[in-house]
C-alpha cells in the first residue's frame, strides 16, 4: 500500500502541487461542475487551500496555535474539521463536505474521495497514533466512521453509514455496523469498469437481508423435518401444534408474519433469486 510518507517540511510548491491535483479531482469526478468559475463555491476545496497552508505552518514552522486558528476558520467557513497535522496526500476530494472530521494522526493517501459526514477518528483509548492510516483512492461513503490506528489499504470502498473499526486489505467494499468486507468476483469485474472512487451499489449486498433469508429457509426445513418426524407415530403429534414449532424463542407469533417478513425483503432487496 502506498501512502503519503510523513514529512518533516513541505515547500510551499509542494502545497500548490497538491492543491492542483485537488482541483484535477473535482473537475474529474464531479458531473455538476459546469466550469472553472464554480470552483470558487465548492467548501470543500476552501477547506483544503486552509488544510494546506495550515499544515505547512504546523509542521514547516511550529506555528501550532496560528495553524489550528486557521483550522477553526476553516470548520466555521465550510463545516469541515480537518486538523493541520494530518498527512494529506494530493487529489482529495471532499464532496458536499459538511460534517466531516480528519484527526491528528490521520494518514490519507492520493486521489481519495470523502462524502459528507465522514470521519476518521479515534476510539478515545489510544495516544499516540490513534487515527487510520488510509491507502491510494479509497471512497469514503456519507456518514461513514473509520476509527482507531487501522489501516485501510488501496482501492477500498467505505459504504454510507458504516462503522470501520478493523483494518481492511486492497480492494474490498465494507458495509454495516460494524463493517465487513464484502467481495464478490462480479463486483471485483464491474469494478474495472468504473472510475476510481465510484462506489458500485449494485454490487454490494444487503447481509441482514440475506441473514433473513437464509434463516427463513432454514426454518422451512427444520418444519419439513419435524413433520416426517411427527407422522412415525411420534408423541410428538400430541403435545404441540406445528405452530408452536416454529419459532421456539418466541419472537414471532406464527408463520405467517414471519413468511410476510421474507416476502418483503425479497421485494425490497433481491433481485438475483439467492
Amino acid at each position: 500500500m502506498q501512502t503519503e510518507k510523513p514529512r518533516r517540511s513541505l515547500s510551499w510548491r509542494i502545497v500548490i502541487k497538491y492543491l492542483k491535483r485537488d482541483i484535477s479531482m473535482i473537475k474529474k469526478h464531479d458531473v455538476a461542475l459546469q466550469n472553472d468559475y464554480e470552483l470558487v463555491l465548492y467548501l470543500g476545496l476552501w477547506a483544503m487551500i486552509l488544510y494546506r497552508i495550515s499544515h505547512v505552518l504546523y509542521v514547516n514552522y511550529q506555528w501550532h496555535f496560528v495553524s489550528k486558528v486557521i483550522s477553526l476558520f476553516s470548520r466555521i467557513l465550510t463545516g469541515i474539521e480537518i486538523h493541520p497535522a494530518a498527512q494529506i496526500g494530493p487529489g482529495l476530494f471532499i464532496d458536499h463536505g459538511c460534517g466531516v472530521v480528519i484527526g491528528e494522526t490521520a494518514i490519507v493517501g492520493r486521489d481519495c474521495v470523502f462524502f459528507h459526514g465522514c470521519t476518521l477518528g479515534g476510539t478515545g483509548k489510544d495516544t499516540g497514533k490513534r487515527h487510520p492510516t488510509l491507502g491510494d483512492k479509497v471512497f469514503v461513503g456519507a456518514g461513514a466512521k473509520v476509527l482507531g490506528n487501522i489501516t485501510l489499504g488501496n482501492n477500498v470502498k467505505v459504504g454510507a453509514g458504516s462503522v470501520v473499526i478493523k483494518s481492511v486489505p486492497n480492494d474490498c467494499t465494507v458495509i454495516g455496523i460494524p463493517a465487513r468486507c464484502i467481495t464478490n468476483k462480479q463486483a471485483t469485474e464491474s469494478a474495472q469498469h468504473q472510475k476510481p472512487g465510484q462506489p458500485n451499489n449494485e454490487s454490494i449486498p444487503d447481509i441482514d437481508a440475506q441473514a433473513i433469508r437464509a434463516l427463513y429457509r432454514r426454518t422451512l426445513r427444520m418444519e419439513q423435518e419435524l413433520k416426517e418426524l411427527r407422522s412415525k407415530n411420534s408423541p410428538l403429534n400430541k403435545e404441540k401444534p406445528d405452530s408452536a414449532l416454529i419459532m421456539p424463542y418466541g419472537l414471532y407469533e406464527d408463520e405467517q408474519y414471519l413468511k410476510l417478513l421474507a416476502t418483503n425483503y425479497n421485494d425490497m432487496v433481491f433481485a438475483d433469486g439467492i
